[in-house]
This record gives C-alpha cells, sequence and structure tokens, in this order.
C-alpha cells in the first residue's frame, strides 16, 4: 500500500488522445518524510508516520522539536504529523526508515487512489437543504411552511427517536471518495492529476492512500536514442 498527505488546489480539465475531455483535481501531493514506526510487537499496531509541510521552527513548542530532532539532526518542524496503519509484514513498513523521503514518484499514471478530506462547513442548514426534503405543499393553510419539516413523530410515543432527519450543522466532515484515476504526474512541481472532485476546499488537507507495492528509487524509463544513418561515401585514389 501507498500512502502521501497533500491539500487541494484547483479543478481543470485535460484533453486526451481522442479529443476528449475530462475533469480532474490538481492535488499537491508531498514530499513527505518518515518519522516513526510502529509494531505490533511494540506498540500493538503496524503503523508508518508521516511528517509533511516544514515549519518554521520558532512555531513549534519544545516536545516537537525535540522529538523531529532526534530524527534530522537540525531543529526543524512540520505542519502535519499523521499516521497510516498498514498490513502486517507490508513492503511499505520493511523499507521506509525515520528520516526518509516518501513523494509522487512511487505513484503511476493509472493508479487507483483514495481520497481522504474534509467537506466544507455549511453552519446550521434546514431539512430541505441538508436532507432533500421537498416542503411542504404551497397552497392555501400553508403559510410560512415551505420549507418546515412537519411532524416528527406520533403522539403517543412522547419522545423523538433517534435518528430522525431534522435541521442542524452541516458538512466539515470527513468524507473518503474512492477509486480516483491518477491522470498525469508532476515531478517536478509534486502535483497530481486525480480524475473527478475531491470534497473540500482549496488548500484543504487530504490523505491519499492506494493499493500496490512500494518502490524505493524506482527506476526511470530507459532513453532510447534515436539512430542515424550515415551514407558513406566511397575513396577515390587520384
Amino acid at each position: 500500500m501507498k500512502f502521501l498527505i497533500g491539500k487541494k488546489q484547483e479543478m481543470q480539465q485535460v484533453f486526451a488522445e481522442d479529443g476528449t475531455a475530462q475533469t480532474v483535481t490538481s492535488v499537491i501531493a508531498g514530499p513527505c518524510f518518515v518519522t516513526a514506526k510502529k509494531s505490533i510487537e511494540k506498540d500493538g499496531y503496524s503503523a508508518v508516520q508521516f511528517a509533511w509541510e516544514e515549519l518554521p521552527a520558532k512555531k513549534a513548542n519544545k516536545p516537537l522539536l525535540g522529538f523531529l530532532k532526534k530524527i534530522f539532526n537540525k531543529d526543524i518542524a512540520y505542519r502535519h504529523i499523521r499516521e497510516c496503519r498498514f498490513p502486517e509484514g507490508d513492503k511499505m513498513i520493511n523499507e521506509l526508515t525515520p528520516g526518509q523521503k516518501v513523494d509522487v514518484s512511487m505513484f503511476n499514471v493509472g493508479d487507483l487512489v483514495d481520497v481522504v478530506g474534509t467537506s466544507k462547513g455549511r453552519g446550521f442548514q434546514g431539512v430541505v437543504k441538508r436532507h432533500g426534503f421537498h416542503g411542504m405543499p404551497k397552497s392555501h393553510g400553508h403559510k410560512d411552511q415551505e420549507r418546515m419539516p412537519g411532524s416528527i413523530g406520533a403522539g403517543g410515543v412522547q419522545r423523538v427517536f433517534k435518528g430522525k432527519r431534522m435541521g442542524g450543522h452541516m458538512g466539515d466532515q470527513s468524507v473518503t471518495v474512492k477509486n480516483l484515476k491518477v491522470v498525469a504526474i508532476d515531478l517536478d512541481t509534486n502535483k497530481l492529476l486525480l480524475g473527478g472532485s475531491i470534497p473540500g476546499c482549496r488548500n484543504g488537507l487530504l490523505f491519499m492512500r492506494t493499493k500496490g507495492d512500494f518502490e524505493i528509487n524506482k527506476p526511470a524509463a530507459p532513453v532510447v536514442e534515436p539512430v542515424v544513418e550515415v551514407e558513406k561515401k566511397e575513396e577515390t585514389n587520384i
């Protein structure tokens, strides 16, 4: 399994070779640095801890600076430190070590990625927007009742059942979108183009994970140089 932290950017469209347009979301992913490894023998679960987005050292507290100084041998801080659980014996756990860098080069075009983000907060909303209620009929006898929820229960029970759909806080929740296809990868800017939409606002924090073996120092594609044929001229003795 592969895991990376990033943030959402703008949406755009790209064109395939056959001319069809596809909607994609641009994501800045990594580079992340490994800060710790968890094992079942010592911690009770198997996971890797990642740090992303460097932060000025003066903005971090002393416990965090002391923890990171043991790994990087300098005063450095990161804004986001998150753990990702992996199955026991996963290749990513076995090959990663604290202080190692992980970036978008481990992804391949065509990979299916699960993205976890935080949806936009909508505040307190009524039942029409929050749950899709149709509202009351716009006819006689329904003054100021067009967007009301209506009855919330029977009269004899004397209570409202749990889970009743009513008005309340909407959004600002963790949302997972699965199987987004990696359309393009830009190693220079650490950007991924993922097909489809992603929950959250621009610059919102994202967690990306995908199945497949993790490869360190993945070899680059071989460069094939064009073969140029040179005509040989016949030598003439004068």
